[in-house]
């Protein structure tokens, strides 16, 4: 594993440890050598150096998962620029709530992108403020300068305690305004060190990178390249009818990224002819963004023979525990594994307890990759409780050996007649029914009861007869008490997910709540 004082020395160091081996592979085919990313990022350093980006420049950039991005990424770290990737499904409200309060010097966009003008958006969000507008695209490429006219580069030292922020990531804003989570590259470091040392990452992987670049696991991703000298598969976005054959034609090792990722390569294997390998030399199929149904990681093996190995993080803590790729099947796929180096959690019961072993509580976390604080410090007072921990707002129960298992969230409890019931334990029974393809159980207004369980599934092909009977004997069959069985079943084609395949249960409830 390569290290450096800071993520541009690590950057140097790749270059010249392996400048002609690939750093990433893209949709069209193209290749970017560890060498030339690190040339590019000068050139472009000195392009946007000329524009006035220096030490402590705010640039704010939403762009996907393309090359030039990640040439960006280099060029803002050269110059020891703050800087705020924005995921690409963001509009109006959460960008121009970004650009109010980070006030970016700069905001980067492609002019459109999948039928969305991000250039306009960024027009009319920016009028009034001092905040420029720079478009990316075919006839606008990233500017470009002579490398000889930058400063020296950055010397700062992510160990020392005084290291400065370099990176600004809001957290989705779904039910509310963003929140703007300040990281030093320590951060990266800890988090990227953490998942790759589990994963036992090394130059002759190729990573599949099929998610929005600008989420905060890109960055993590970036460094782990870095360190390991591995290389990444991009797709600019996820389409299952051509990025499976992107990840086959370029030999993928892990298959990534998440459960949604994971269900679409399942499908797609057993679609195949019996002996035919979708993905031949898989190792391991890494997640985290979404909680997995233990059932998924038996289900990929058999058809892989290589299992989910992941981990439990968020954009103000990425990468808080990971499992082992060495671990059993059991600890695997009922289990986000133990914390990772330099992190410690947790886990503090409703009551204010420490909880024991086995014992459910909200998860509570410390260690290095812990953000600095928000960029609004009023939103630090519910963030870290009286002894400096961070509140992840995650239930969860760890064993005697450390793995942690998430439970469900704070506010994933729904609470019928006072009683609470855990959405996530009943979702991973109803998931394992042979004719249940996805599921999502919510909490709708109920005046009687307070609030009523309701299954919302992606029914299995051929099972659009599926039935609420049929589902609550299989639950009673696996011992489901009464008062957790869901009162209401939803019938959808596809459940509504974040980039990172989370699924969006404010819309569920939103949409069936009405006539709840």
């Amino acid at each position: 594993m390569l290290q450096g004082a800071n993520v541009w020395e690590l950057i140097t160091r790749r270059a010249e440890a392996t400048p002609d081996a690939d750093f990433a592979i893209d949709q069209d085919g193209r290749h970017l050598t560890f060498g030339d990313f690190r040339d590019r990022s000068e050139r472009v350093a000195a392009g946007l150096a000329a524009r006035g980006v220096g030490e402590g420049t705010v640039v704010s950039w939403q762009l996907p998962t393309w090359i030039d991005s990640m040439v960006l990424m280099g060029a803002l770290r050269r110059l020891g620029a703050v800087q705020n990737p924005i995921l690409p499904i963001y509009r109006e409200r959460e960008v121009g709530f970004v650009v109010q309060e980070a006030e970016p010097a700069f905001l980067v966009v492609p002019s459109t992108w999948r039928g969305f003008d991000f250039g306009a958006m960024a027009e009319e969000l920016t009028a009034g403020t001092g905040t420029e507008v720079l478009l990316l695209d075919a006839e606008h490429p990233l500017p470009e300068g002579d490398p000889a006219t930058l400063p020296p580069a950055p010397t700062d030292d992510m160990d020392s305690p005084d290291a400065p922020v370099r990176w600004l990531y809001y957290t989705s804003g779904t039910t509310a305004s963003p929140k703007g989570a300040r990281h030093t590259d320590l951060a990266l470091r800890a988090a990227s060190v953490g998942m790759s040392e589990r994963l036992g990452l090394r130059e002759d992987d190729r990573f599949a990178l099929v998610f929005p670049f600008t989420h905060i696991a890109g960055s993590l991703y970036v460094y782990a390249s870095m360190a390991y000298g591995l290389t990444f598969i991009l797709d600019e976005a996820f389409d299952p009818n051509t990025t499976i054959d992107l990840l086959r034609r370029e030999n993928v090792t892990r298959a990534g990224a998440g459960t949604f990722f994971h269900q679409v390569y399942l499908k797609a294997q057993q679609d195949l002819p019996a002996g035919e390998k979708l993905f031949p030399h898989v190792r391991s199929f890494p997640g985290g963004g979404a909680p997995k149904p233990p059932q998924l990681h038996y289900d990929i093996v058999a058809a892989f023979g290589a299992g989910v190995v992941s981990g439990y993080g968020m954009t103000e803590a990425p990468i808080i525990t990971m499992n082992d790729g060495t671990a059993s099947d059991e600890v695997l796929a009922n289990t986000e594994g133990p914390p990772v180096m330099g992190t410690t959690v947790r886990l503090v019961t409703l009551d204010g307890r420490v909880a024991a072993v086995g014992e459910e509580g909200e998860i509570r976390v410390k260690g290095q990759q812990v953000t600095k604080g928000y960029l609004d410090p009023k939103l630090d007072v519910d963030a870290f409780d009286e002894d400096g921990w961070f509140r992840t707002g995650d239930l969860g129960i760890q064993d005697a050996e450390g793995n942690v298992a998430i439970t469900g969230r704070l506010k994933d409890v729904i609470i019928r007649k006072g009683e609470n019931i855990s959405a996530k334990e009943v979702e991973d029974l109803l998931f394992t029914h042979p004719r249940v393809a996805d599921v999502a159980v919510v909490g709708l207004p109920d005046a009687e009861r307070g609030e009523l369980a309701c299954a919302v599934v992606v029914p299995a092909e051929g099972a659009d007869d599926l039935a609420l009977g049929e589902l609550t004997e299989h639950l009673v069959g696996a011992g489901v008490i009464t008062r957790k069985l869901p009162e209401r079943l939803e019938l959808v084609d596809a459940l509504p997910r974040n980039p990172s395949g989370k699924i969006l249960k404010f819309e569920l409830q939103k949409r069936f709540g009405a006539s709840a």
